[in-house]
């Protein structure tokens, strides 16, 4: 069901040009869905960037963690 919602969520980006404010904790959605991310911790934002970039070279030993944990990415 959740990737049925994804993909009706990019369908409709792509068709209708949207930009969504997407806020979540899993970072396989996060990287599926957007194209901008900003990691956040304690309420701080510790990284931000291209969302391809920041999965394959995060430069924040939080966002690294965060990465590695998911199994997202290239760390």
């Amino acid at each position: 069901m959740q990737a049925q919602v994804l993909d009706l969520l990019k369908s409709l980006q792509e068709k209708y040009d949207l930009t969504y404010l997407f806020i979540s904790h899993d970072l396989n959605v996060v990287k599926s869905l957007c194209h901008y991310t900003i990691v956040m911790k304690a309420g701080e934002v510790i990284e931000k960037g291209d969302t391809e970039t920041l999965f394959s070279a995060p430069q924040h030993e939080y966002t690294k963690q965060l990465v590695s944990l998911s199994n997202v990415g290239g760390v």
